[in-house]
């Protein structure tokens, strides 16, 4: 109780220095959208992924903090429910307690749609009366732990919701893989009434952001885009596929090939396409003596971005195959 006083305490200074209280100087364009948050409890993701025919969607609807919650703020948009709810989250209210805050001092709160889960496993969405059909929401818990809240407005119906429901609980992988199974399976179902357009996936982990110094594990954002999930999908296949090139690059250190082929073996389930990947496989091949797999994979880096020519050329651990014609013509201009 101490707590939830604090945190109302904490509002009614946001509200009378003007930041609680304030409306949008006009009506903004409804942010036409469906979204899931999400919490594992096993890894300590957290995150927002969203849909929506409205351009570069990300910078509006995710806000969310390691070790805290996530938010998905929509239909009208109130972009401040993100920071003011997360704040409010990181003293202990629970995410009804949040929405209620935030929508009791807001005079659109009929327009506004929002969906929160917290680190200790708790969710809940809300939609306003007034946001346009179809409208509404689900939150839940699996039998593991992973909190989720799927909400959406100008729907094809009810079935997209209940869609990325039933997907995010039976999906396979970890989080990422299951909210966008859910993205997936609310624009099978009928998705944004008015189409697609942007896309955004963002998970923090704690200590999972570049080199370990923050937590941001997954950002990844499509502006515009005919098929926004199916792009989004497919970059996280790429940052998959990344994180097996550094474990096979770290186990070749250790001289352990095997695991070093393991890994880019799953890189490549991941990002088939992605000519990085190609020429990670053609130094592979080239560091374990198979030469004719090296060269193979080599000029599909190569056909795919020339540049790789160069790389290859300077590279050291092509060094054996430089004498073979097929390397030769690989260099030519």
């Amino acid at each position: 109780m101490a707590r939830f006083c604090r945190s109302a305490l904490l509002w009614l200074l946001f509200s009378f220095s003007g930041v609680g209280a304030a409306q949008q100087a006009a009506d903004p364009e409804p942010v036409a959208t469906f979204s899931i948050a999400a919490y594992d409890p096993a890894t300590g993701d957290v995150g927002v992924a969203v849909q929506s025919k409205f351009f570069s969607v990300g910078p509006v609807v995710p806000w969310v903090e390691s070790g805290v919650g996530a938010i998905a703020t929509q239909a009208f948009a109130n972009v401040t429910y993100g920071p003011r709810g997360l704040e409010l989250l990181r003293l202990g209210l629970s995410p009804e307690q949040v929405v209620k805050l935030l929508t009791d001092t807001d005079a659109q709160r009929d327009r506004r749609q929002i969906g929160i889960v917290d680190v200790r496993g708790r969710a809940f969405s809300y939609t306003g009366p007034r946001c346009s059909p179809w409208a509404g929401g689900r939150s839940g818990q699996d039998a593991a732990g992973r909190s989720y809240a799927v909400q959406g407005n100008i729907l094809a119906g009810e079935q997209v919701v209940l869609a990325m429901e039933q997907a995010f609980l039976t999906a396979p992988g970890e989080l990422a893989d299951r909210m966008l199974a859910a993205l997936a399976a609310g624009q099978q179902a009928g998705g944004d009434s008015r189409g697609q357009q942007s896309a955004a996936l963002i998970i923090m982990r704690p200590g999972a952001g570049y080199a370990g110094m923050n937590d941001r594990y997954v950002d990844l954002r499509v502006e515009d885009h005919p098929r926004p999930i199916e792009e989004l999908t497919r970059l996280w296949g790429i940052k998959k596929a990344m994180g097996r090139i550094a474990e096979a690059l770290r186990a070749l250190r250790e001289q352990d090939v095997p695991s070093a082929r393991r890994a880019l073996d799953q890189a490549l389930q991941f990002a088939p396409d992605y000519p990085d990947l190609h020429y990670a496989l053609a130094r592979f091949h080239a560091q374990v003596g198979e030469a004719e797999k090296a060269l193979d994979w080599l000029a599909r880096a190569v056909r795919a971005n020339p540049a790789f020519a160069r790389a290859a050329a300077a590279d050291p651990v092509f060094a054996p195959l430089r004498e073979r014609p097929e390397f030769q013509r690989l260099m030519a201009p």
